[in-house]
C-alpha cells in the first residue's frame, strides 16, 4: 500500500491529482490524507480528509512507500518508521504555499538515505514504479549531510523565535 499525506495546513491538489492519475498503473492501493479543505472525487484513491494520530501512524507503518509534501514531520516519521519517502514539494510560483521553503527543504534533504524527490508527475510515477526504493532510517554513523541538516534545522527554528 502507498500512503500519501499533504499535511494539516493547506490543500495540495497537484499532488492528489497526480496520484489519482498514476494509481491505476501501480497495482496496489493508494490511501491519501488530502486535508480537510480539499474537495473533489478521486476515483483511484482512498481519500481521507483527516486522520487521527493513531490512524496516521498505523498507515505510515503499513505503507510500502510514503509520498508527502516536503514537511519536516513527514521526513522525521519516515525515519522513525524506516519507510522510503518520496517528497513532492509545494511551489510558491504555483500558488501552493506562501514561499518556497519546501523547495529549500528538499535541497537540504535530497541525498539522505531513503529520501527521494519528485518535482513533476512523471518523476513521481517513475519512483513509485521503481523496485526496491531505499528506506529511510538511522544510519550507523551520521553523515556530513545529516549533520548539516540538523544544524540548518536548528538555526531555522532559532530564527523563528
Amino acid at each position: 500500500m502507498i500512503f500519501a499525506t499533504v499535511g494539516t495546513q493547506l490543500p495540495f491538489p497537484r499532488l492528489i491529482d497526480a496520484l489519482d492519475a498514476i494509481a491505476p498503473r501501480l497495482g496496489e492501493p493508494v490511501i491519501a490524507q488530502v486535508g480537510a479543505s480539499l474537495t473533489g472525487h478521486w476515483a483511484n484513491l482512498d481519500a481521507r480528509r483527516t486522520l487521527a494520530p493513531q490512524e496516521f501512524s498505523a498507515l505510515f507503518g503499513e505503507a510500502r512507500v510514503v509520498v508527502s509534501h516536503a514537511g519536516i514531520g513527514s521526513i522525521l516519521s519516515a525515519r522513525r518508521f524506516g519507510k522510503p519517502l518520496i517528497l513532492f514539494p509545494r511551489r510558491a510560483a504555483l500558488g501552493e504555499h506562501r514561499n518556497d521553503h519546501q523547495m529549500a527543504t528538499v535541497r537540504h534533504v535530497k541525498g539522505l538515505r531513503g529520501v527521494h524527490v519528485a518535482f513533476e508527475q512523471g518523476e513521481l510515477e517513475r519512483l513509485l514504479l521503481a523496485a526496491g526504493l531505499e528506506s529511510a532510517g538511522e544510519d550507523s554513523a551520521p553523515s556530513p549531510a545529516h549533520q548539516a541538516l540538523i544544524e540548518r534545522l536548528h538555526s531555522f527554528i532559532q530564527d523563528l523565535r
